[in-house]
């Protein structure tokens, strides 16, 4: 096989995983330091036993790339692929349904790949179209985007998106969502943008009637499309292990807010992190009763972790969300329709 596809295929099984990160990085820098080399250089070293000599390649990615060269699937891929499995089962059937990704990071902020490489691998994934969506300018710990920034960014998305055939990539932001309700970042660029994702990552613990408050501002701003990671709750240690292992919901008057969503025709996020795994399975069911419309994303912050919707997907189908009111499922010139829709009259939301 290509020796820089067993790289970096290795990488994203390691991303799946949730492996710690050094190892993921040997395996991504050993694919661009492979991909750097002149032509037939890569086999020249191969042969010649030197490839761990090259800036970038050590010894375990030396045997995957002599290994592919000579005709063999590298054994650390045939062991990973052996372990990993199929992540859940019960969420192929709506994920075979699902056209895109609308909540995805990169080096821009948090994540820990180009925005290029994330974009590649949703294609490679099958997606139709992926929202990238960075973080803004508040959440400094994220590297947020302030506004000169996320015009560069926006520059970059129009460029790839004019060189992607068969993938749609959509400009968008993760929004901090203030403690009065308001969203982080410029009114005129956030109009600019193709999707609006909107969080709360600060004052978690607030009381509820403070957090309800600050939720429905921010349902009810006229940019706002998806209500990301709505509790924020965090049920087991992130992949950077960094993070707590553990962290409580936040407390809101949810019937309060899905209503609002469904008003709105805002849709509620199901968060496909395995650390977050949001909204909790009562509130998801909640929000289906309230006619809310709903968006699968992984909010990946690295290209395997955009496998992570099956996730999302198991839980969706496990709550009997409609397929329908799946945002990502509907085709982009559909999906853009809404994300552009008139607010006094959302299509698609409940009562439409």
């Amino acid at each position: 096989m290509d020796p820089l596809a067993a790289l970096r295929r290795i990488a994203f099984l390691l991303e799946r995983q949730q492996a710690p990160t050094y190892r993921v990085k040997a395996f991504r820098g050993a694919a661009l330091a492979a991909a750097r080399l002149p032509a037939g250089d890569l086999e020249r070293r191969a042969a010649a036993g030197s490839l761990a000599d090259v800036k970038g390649i050590g010894p375990k990615t030396a045997a995957v790339i002599e290994q592919a060269l000579a005709g063999q699937v590298p054994a650390y891929l045939v062991d990973l692929e052996d372990r990993s499995g199929e992540l859940a089962p019960a969420g192929q059937e709506l994920r075979a349904a699902l056209r895109g990704d609308l909540h995805v990071h990169s080096d821009w902020s948090d994540g820990g790949s180009p925005v290029e490489e994330m974009v590649v691998t949703a294609a490679e994934l099958g997606h139709e179209y992926v929202a990238v969506t960075d973080h803004s300018p508040r959440l400094t710990v994220a590297n947020g985007l302030a506004p000169d920034r996320l015009r560069r960014q926006l520059d970059l998305v129009a460029r790839l998106d004019a060189r992607m055939p068969g993938l749609r990539v959509l400009s968008g932001i993760e929004c901090d969502i203030n403690e009065d309700g308001t969203l982080d970042q410029e009114d005129e660029l956030l109009g600019r943008l193709d999707l609006v994702v909107a969080s709360v990552h600060s004052k978690l613990r607030s009381p509820a009637p403070v957090m309800t408050e600050r939720m429905l501002a921010a349902v009810n701003d006229p940019h706002t499309d998806v209500l990301g990671h709505c509790t924020g709750r965090l049920v087991a240690s992130g992949p950077d292990r960094g993070r707590p292992d553990r962290r409580p919901e936040s407390v809101f008057d949810a019937a309060a807010v899905f209503a609002a969503c469904a008003e709105r025709g805002v849709a509620v996020e199901i968060n496909s992190r395995p650390e977050r795994l949001d909204p909790p399975l009562r509130l998801l069911r909640q929000a289906v009763e309230a006619g809310c419309l709903f968006s699968i994303d992984t909010d990946a912050h690295a290209p395997g972790q955009l496998d992570w919707q099956l996730f999302g997907c198991e839980r969706a189908q496990e709550c009997g969300v409609p397929v329908d009111r799946i945002v990502n499922t509907w085709p982009v010139e559909r999906l853009l329709e809404w994300t552009h829709r008139d607010r006094g009259n959302p299509p698609g939301a409940a009562g439409a």
